[in-house]
């Protein structure tokens, strides 16, 4: 079997529609795949219908957090949740919060952007949701269009990136919450690429122990984003807390190079996560 855990639609920050998505999954030879837009379960049922003969679609979400210890800024991380119920109301209430957090965050740095003149403007970003959760990859992608970067990588470094004057931070859901949030509607919580320092600041071990001990079912090992040592440091914490490792591609389609099924889940662990989400149905044959 071929399993990937974690992919984006244009429902979220993808290219590629929930059925567009699940056609490419099937034509890289999976027999797996989670849809994990952020904050957002709009996709599901595009991708349920359209799911081709053959390959089992897993509902998910890559919900924001944050991890918060001590004086220093919180920490923001991503917790991958699957086979939740998409109508429990304290989650759903939480995925709508966050979803008005990015909105609001993303025309912030477009206003700034604009009033240093760059050709960007709020209402083009908007459209290019389609009416999805809006996030940075389309203001990116409107300075790439506007010839203002060369990619979305570019933009992300550049003008969008954590310590650009135009960033705008938004308030996401507290990791140990989310937990929580994600266990009472029966979903099965993972913490999303736990160390990529490439993406910015990461938590200690201390904090996924915590994390652990609040309910954490398992930790997102083989991710493009880290090298062979990080995976290596979290099997072995995997082992200890007693945690289930996947492995995904995080698939945003042309917004990011990666492939899907560059990183794929072992199927023992697959069958693992099944086992302890109770709250939606995988979609299969």
């Amino acid at each position: 079997m071929r399993i990937d855990l974690h992919t984006h639609s244009s429902v979220s920050d993808g290219t590629e529609s929930p059925a567009e998505l699940v056609a490419t999954a099937a034509a890289a030879g999976l027999d797996v795949v989670a849809l994990t837009d952020h904050d957002t379960t709009a996709g599901w049922a595009a991708a349920a219908a359209a799911r081709p003969a053959g390959l089992t679609v897993v509902p998910g979400m890559e919900l924001s957090c944050s991890w918060s210890a001590g004086e220093g800024a919180p920490v923001s991380l991503h917790l991958l949740a699957y086979l939740f119920d998409p109508l429990h109301p304290a989650f759903t209430a939480e995925q709508a919060r966050l979803r008005a957090e990015r909105l609001s965050r993303a025309e912030l740095i477009v206003r700034a952007l604009a009033a240093d003149g760059y050709p960007v403007v709020w209402a083009d970003v908007l459209a290019r949701s389609g009416g999805g959760v809006v996030g940075r990859p389309h203001v990116a992608r409107a300075l790439v269009d506007a010839g203002v970067v060369a990619s979305v990588d570019e933009a992300f470094a550049s003008l969008l990136h954590h310590r650009s004057p135009y960033y705008a931070a938004k308030v996401d859901t507290d990791v140990l919450e989310g937990i929580a949030l994600v266990r009472a509607a029966g979903g099965v919580p993972v913490f999303a690429h736990g160390l990529a320092t490439s993406r910015g600041r990461v938590v200690d071990d201390a904090a996924i122990e915590a994390m652990a001990d609040a309910g954490l079912l398992g930790l997102e090992v083989d991710h493009p984003d880290h090298r062979p040592d990080q995976r290596a440091h979290l099997r072995v914490l995997a082992d200890r807390l007693g945690l289930l490792c996947t492995g995904s591609s995080d698939y945003h389609g042309t917004n990011k190079r990666t492939p899907i099924a560059a990183c794929t889940t072992e199927p023992d662990q697959y069958a693992a996560l099944l086992a302890a989400g109770t709250g939606s149905p995988v979609l299969t044959d």
